[in-house]
Parts: C-alpha cells; structure tokens; sequence
C-alpha cells in the first residue's frame, strides 16, 4: 500500500517537522489518537460538511476510498461541468480529498469548508493592511493553499481557484431542527458518516464562501526553512513528504512546541510504548532517563519565557533564574503572576512538597462570604448549525447545571440540578428558570470555578435582548441574571450584580499553591491536591456521600471519595467514575486543548451524542446518569476545596 503524505501530516510537520517520523511509525504512542466519531461529535465539521453539499444539489459524491476514489474523480472531471465532494487527488506522492471541486471548462473552484465561525459584518479580510496573511486566520488558508498545490500539480491544465466556506454569525436560522437533519454514523472499519435525514429546503444560506485565492498564493510563494535550508513551497513540502514515506528523521531543534506533542507518553506509560517526545529530548538535550523524572519549565505556571529558556539549555524549573520572570504590578489582594511562580520555583528547588496558603489573606476573604454558600457549574455547547428557527450559528447553549449548598452549621447538600435531554430543544431560559428558583431564595454568596458561568449568563442575557419570540418573565430573568453576574460590554449593558458570584479559581490563584498541581490550576488538578489534606480525607474516606442520614446526593449513594490505589496513592474521585460512553476511556483530554474547555470537554461530546446520533434507549440512559454524575462532582468538588480552605483558616 503506498505511503501517501496527507493535509493532516502537512499539519502535523508545521507543528513540528520530527512528527512525521513518529506519525509514521506504529510503535511510537500518540495521545491524540482519538475516536474520530467522538471528534467529530464535539466540532460538528461533518454536519457542516453535509450542510455545504446541500447547497449544491448537483454534487456527486465519491464515496469510494484509495485508488478507486483516484479514479473515479479523475474520470468525473472529464466532464466539461462537474462538482464533486471528496474529490480524491493524488500527484507523486501526495494525496487530498476535497470538501468540494467544481469543474466548469477549464476553471476549478476549490471549496473547503470549515466548522469555524465568522462575522460577515465586521470580517476585514485574510490580508493585513502591510499585505501579510492574517496570523488569526493562518492555519485554515495553508491548509487551502496545500490543497492548491497538490490540485495544480495533477490537474495543471486548469485555473484553480481556493476557497473557504464559513458558519456565519450573523444570519439566523429559518427553519426548527435543522442540526437534527445530519445524523452521525460509525461504520463497522470506525469510519465516520452522516446520514441527512431531509433534504428538503434549508432557509437562508448559514454558510459563507469567501474568496481565499490572494492569501493562499501568499503561502505558496513564501520561503520556508527546514534542516538550514531556505525553501520555497514546493521544496519544502516534497522534501516533507520524502522524510515521512521513507522514515527519515527530519533533524529540527527542541522548543516550547515540545510541551503539547502527542508523542509525550505519561511517565508511569513509558514501558508500554515508544515516546518520540523522550527520545527527542534524549538526543537533543542529552537527557537521561532519570532527567524525565525532574519537573520540567513547561509545567512552570504561566511562564512566557520558555523559549529563552530552551535557549539557553535551561530545562527544569529547578534551575530557572527567578530574575528572568516578568515583574507583575499588584492590582488586587493575593499573590501577582511572579509571585506565584517563585513559590512553584523553590518549592521544587528545595523539594518541598508541602502546600502553600495565605491563611490571613483567605480568611480576610472568607469574612465577606455570606451563608448559605452556593456552589454553581454548568455544561454548555456551541453548535455550528443552530438548534431552531432565529438562532445564530455558534450560540451558545447551557444544557445543564449542579448545585450544591454549605450552611453555616457545616451541613452539605447537593440541593438541585438541571439537565436538557430533549432533541433539537433551545434550553437556555428554561434553564435559566430552573437555576433562578435555585438561588433566588437566599442571598448567600454563589460561587463559580473560573469564568464560563459568568460568560455564559451575560451571553443569555444578550440573547433574550435580541429574541423577537415571546418570553414572558423576559424582565424577572435579566434582572435575575444582573443581580448574580457582571458585565463589562458597552455595546450592550454594563452592569456589576449585588450577588456577583466569587470566582473560587480567583481565590485559588491568590492564595493557595500545592506542588501536585504542577502549575495547573484545573479544577482536576486543584482536587487531589485539597484530597491530601487530613481533614478531607478523614471525612471522605467513608460512606458519607448520598443516602440518609448523610451528605444528601441527588445521584450517588453511599459513595466513599478516597479510595487508593496499589501504591497506596489516592485516586482522582474522576477517575472513579466510569466513561460517559464506550469511547471515552482515554485520550478524551485532547479533544479540547484549552485546559478550561478540557475539564467539559466529555460533557459535551456526550451531550452531542445525544443530539446527533441515533442510540438505544439503555445506552442514552446511561448518558444521562453520566452527565448528571460527573457535574455534581464539579460542584462537590468546589465544595471541597472550600471546606479544606474553612479546616485551614
């Protein structure tokens, strides 16, 4: 079978050319192998792909693979007018397939379509004003512009045009359930399909297709470099494609890239693959096997530096000059960035594992909170094709919350919950309703971990501004969503709510450091580390959550949080649970690379599945135990980071 080099390698190589030696070899682990259906399922490329083809009801599409695929477009195009959806092309040895080609005489228009959104009224173009290739918009026009040259190549008789084909924010849906029409299939090889369940019409385009031709040539008749050399695009990319079909190993220095590669293999995995990311740093930093041991710069909390550092043959935080951190100006209580990172720094210098804790700056906090404590997390998503008539794409959508309550006696309750199950629903204000008769019975303080909540209620607020549909407790639910947020946008409202829920990441960060977080600040990362705590673990490491007499659960009986494993560490309360669905037993964290999309990053794939693919009742059922499961873990565990914090002050 030839050895083709793919848009997806080419990708990769920009990431890092040394990939493409490791992508080519089986023995080596990569930790973004996903399920391709699951990936799928969380960015909604597929149905927006299906909804482009829509548009061109003329469209034949090839559904053959490999060779056969080659031949049938190439006899296709043989045609005087055509269009075709995964076209398949090849030249030497390269290999693309098309979103879309349509062929009329001797022109070719390129179509790729993308699950990405974009505001018609406000875009200003891929070029700069210096005539440069917008940076924001970079990795999907040379994405294009591959496409392009491996067009042009095979089929070099013909003018080829490039395009891009966008979700449009600013138009509205005009018919209910239109992301319902494209249902998501895997077939028995683990190729992914959708099935359109109606063809029929689709209202006012969503899509937009812009003229990407200028930037993409950009591209091309830009200079590349790679092993010394300097080289046009044509060079580089066969020179690419040579390394990755014979097995070469392209030589290219370490760097901050290193940090997020998928051939980084977890240190207790190591025995069970190849890690092309220890044998980079092997042979370009002389690392030994013990040296993986040390805490690396990557793992230095918001450090900006790490290049100079990798520069400078700096490679662990235990050696990182604290004069090289960029002095932060103190504008609120706690710790500034560089102060932060200096306790990271010298605890791991002086190997100390005890945490650190501003016991007077938090309980000078903690003296303004008011009971009973709320303790708030909501899952949401945002969908290319809109749910219903008179949405946008990409708006958001909150499809389910957890509540737990602290009262000032110490009792605990996991008081409420919500969760939409009902296909092609918008669930916004119902939500919106049910949380409001959560909390509007109190005026306890309401916390939230980071900013999507906050994010997310303004966001609902300026939706029901701009909904022409009758909502009739419009006024009772913005002044509601007022009195718990703030907002900062003049273009709208600004507002600063008497009950603006406490951020309990702010408090995290201003005040509290343990050296197991390894600089994250993750809700999953911040948990095992208040689980060393004595307090916690003595409380928890019986049945005391759910059932009567007990810490009141909504979904967990008798359940005991500490529990260890083998080597007698304790093991993280998520990883307890089992996986919202077959699929998700590992590698799920790479679904969302942003650590804060991460932690509801299931949520949302399993919410998706829901929505997009047909599935027994049994196993939907399970789905929603999951989901209400897994986020009133995300309340309960702020509540626990707030009692460990009480223990302490």
């Amino acid at each position: 079978m030839k050895k083709y080099f793919t848009k997806s390698l080419f990708k990769k190589a920009l990431q890092c050319p040394v990939k493409l030696y490791y992508a080519g070899n089986v023995e080596y682990a990569d930790m973004n192998e996903n399920d391709p259906f699951l990936e799928a399922l969380t960015e909604g490329g597929f149905q927006v792909g299906e909804l482009a083809k829509l548009y061109f009801p003329e469209g034949i599409n090839i559904a053959e693979h490999g060779s056969k695929a080659i031949e049938k477009t190439k006899e296709l195009l043989k045609r005087n007018n055509i269009t075709l959806f995964e076209a398949a092309v090849s030249y030497g040895n390269f290999f693309i397939r098309t979103d879309i080609l349509r062929k009329q005489g001797r022109s070719i228009d390129l179509i790729e379509v993308k699950a990405k959104s974009i505001n018609s009224e406000k875009f200003n173009g891929f070029i700069t004003k210096h005539n440069a290739v917008r940076s924001s918009w970079y990795q999907y026009l040379i994405d294009v512009a591959f496409q392009k040259y491996v067009l042009s190549k095979a089929y070099p008789e013909y003018n080829i045009t490039v395009f891009l084909m966008l979700a449009d924010k600013t138009v509205k849906a005009e018919v209910d359930g239109l992301h319902q029409r494209f249902r998501l299939n895997k077939d028995k090889n683990g190729r992914t399909s959708v099935t359109v369940k109606d063809r029929s019409d689709t209202g006012r385009k969503l899509l937009l297709q812009l003229n990407a031709d200028k930037a993409a040539d950009m591209i091309l008749n830009a200079h590349y470099s790679l092993e010394g050399l300097t080289l046009n695009f044509g060079d580089y990319v066969n020179e690419l494609a040579k390394a990755y079909t014979y097995g070469r190993k392209i030589n290219h220095p370490i760097g901050r890239q290193c940090q997020d590669c998928e051939f980084k293999l977890p240190e207790e995995e190591v025995h069970n693959k190849l890690s092309g990311f220890r044998e980079c740093w092997k042979n370009k930093a002389g690392f030994t096997d013990r040296d993986f041991m040390e805490e690396m710069i990557f793992d230095l909390w918001n450090l900006k530096e790490k290049q100079e550092l990798i520069d400078r043959g700096i490679y662990f935080i235990k050696d990182v000059d604290e004069d090289i951190l960029a002095e932060h100006k103190r504008k609120k209580k706690g710790l500034t960035i560089d102060e932060r990172q200096k306790i990271q720094i010298r605890k791991v210098r002086n190997k100390d594992h005890t945490p650190y804790l501003d016991k007077k700056g938090l309980k000078t906090e903690m003296k303004t909170w008011k009971f009973p404590l709320h303790f708030i997390d909501f899952e949401s998503t945002m969908t290319a094709i809109p749910f219903n008539k008179g949405r946008r794409p990409y708006e958001g959508i909150a499809f389910q919350f957890s509540h737990h309550v602290v009262y000032e006696n110490g009792r605990i309750e996991h008081k409420g919950q919500y969760l939409n199950t009902a296909r092609g629903f918008f669930p916004n204000y119902d939500f919106l309703r049910a949380l409001k008769k959560e909390l509007e019975n109190d005026d306890g303080s309401i916390f939230r971990y980071a900013a999507h909540e906050n994010s997310f209620l303004v966001a609902i607020h300026k939706q029901m501004h701009e909904d022409s549909s009758p909502v009739p407790d419009r006024t009772e639910l913005a002044s509601f969503i007022e009195s718990i947020t703030h907002s900062n946008d003049k273009s709208c409202k600004i507002w600063q709510g008497k009950r603006d829920m406490i951020d309990l990441l702010e408090i995290v960060k201003k005040y509290y450091y343990h050296p197991v977080m390894k600089g994250s600040n993750s809700i999953k990362a911040v948990l095992p580390a208040v689980l060393e705590s004595e307090y916690i673990q003595k409380k928890y490491s019986g049945p005391v959550y759910g059932g009567r007499g007990k810490i009141k659960s909504l979904n967990f009986k008798d359940q005991v949080w500490i529990q260890r494993d083998k080597d007698g560490r304790i093991i993280s309360p998520y990883k307890l649970l089992p996986p919202l669905f077959k699929g998700m037993e590992s590698n799920s964290h790479s679904l969302m690379a942003d650590e804060t999309l991460a932690d509801g990053g299931a949520a949302m794939t399993a919410y998706a599945r829901m929505q997009f693919t047909e599935i027994a009742a049994a196993e939907r059922k399970r789905i929603i135990k999951g989901l209400l499961r897994y986020c009133e873990l995300d309340t309960l565990a702020m509540v626990m980071i707030y009692e460990y914090f009480r223990s302490i002050v």
